[in-house]
């Protein structure tokens, strides 16, 4: 009976051990799984709904509420202007589609800038900020840069023309002078789409200017010869005062214009003649005014 006891004993100290050891084995991996949830849910980010393109979609195209969609977006990185309720995309209900101003790929958020307000067309008008006025540039392929132009490049403006100074009015040649920097383009012939395939030879293009900016650009086209200079997309650069006439290009010095000369007036000087012996003398008096 002792050794069936001892037997006994053993084996239930044997099955304790078992399940102590299973049992930690199985804390173990419950605690290192519940780490990992906890770490998992640290990095989890919150989102928001966001509507994007259902399609691609070009300028002109009407936004209706089956050309989008939504999307689960991180909250700390939602576009500006994007959109993420029905009520704001379409204000004045789904029957009053926006237009789209700039072109647009499959999957990409609607911005406010790319659409415009519902009820709109998609005009040059729709393209102006407050403030600002559209005015047409006549250019050629030369001054327009090759046909390179799109609705949307920013260029640099120069005059050149012939300038008379001093009193004479002598012409000095022609001079080209930057009269404005980083204009914005918003159309390219009747085009305001800067979807355009390959180069187009234009014969105006409409910049937007302020009202000053549009008096100056009016009288330089009118007085002169207008080139563009097409602007990097990337490029934040002011460009400085830069005026060239034909003595700078060719490195001549130019002559000096000759100063006026500053005739002295003539002192008068009265006398009387009088004899003395055989001499006649002149001697000076002070002139009766």
């Amino acid at each position: 009976m002792r050794v069936v006891f001892g037997l006994v004993l053993m084996a239930g100290l044997a099955l304790a051990g078992g399940a102590v050891y299973m049992a930690k084995n199985y804390i173990g991996q419950y605690q290192t799984a519940l780490a990992k949830e906890r770490a998992a849910r640290e990095k989890m980010v919150k989102t928001v709904p966001v509507y994007v393109a259902e399609r691609a979609m070009k300028y002109g195209e009407e936004l209706t509420l089956e050309d989008v969609r939504t999307v689960d977006w991180p909250e700390n990185a939602i576009p500006e202007g994007a959109f993420n309720a029905e009520e704001d995309l379409f204000s004045r209900g789904v029957d009053t589609p926006r237009v789209v101003l700039r072109a647009m790929e499959k999957d990409e958020a609607i911005l406010a800038v790319k659409v415009t307000e519902p009820g709109e067309d998609a005009g040059i008008t729709s393209r102006l900020e407050r403030g600002m006025r559209a005015f047409a540039l006549r250019v050629d392929v030369a001054s327009g840069v090759s046909g390179f132009l799109r609705p949307g490049d920013r260029v640099d403006v120069y005059w050149t023309g012939k300038v008379a100074t001093g009193k004479s009015g002598q012409v000095l040649g022609d001079v080209t002078k930057l009269i404005e920097s980083g204009v914005q383009l918003i159309a390219v012939d009747q085009t305001a789409s800067g979807d355009l395939d390959g180069a187009l030879v234009a014969r105006t293009v409409t910049v937007a200017a302020t009202p000053q900016q549009v008096a100056s650009l009016a009288q330089a086209q009118t007085t002169g010869r207008l080139s563009l200079s097409l602007v990097g997309a990337g490029d934040d650069v002011v460009a400085e005062a830069i005026e060239v006439d034909q003595y700078r290009l060719l490195g001549i010095e130019r002559e000096q214009e000759a100063a006026p000369e500053v005739k002295k007036a003539e002192e008068k000087v009265c006398t009387i003649r009088t004899r003395r012996g055989a001499e006649v003398v002149a001697i000076p008096i002070p002139c009766p005014d």
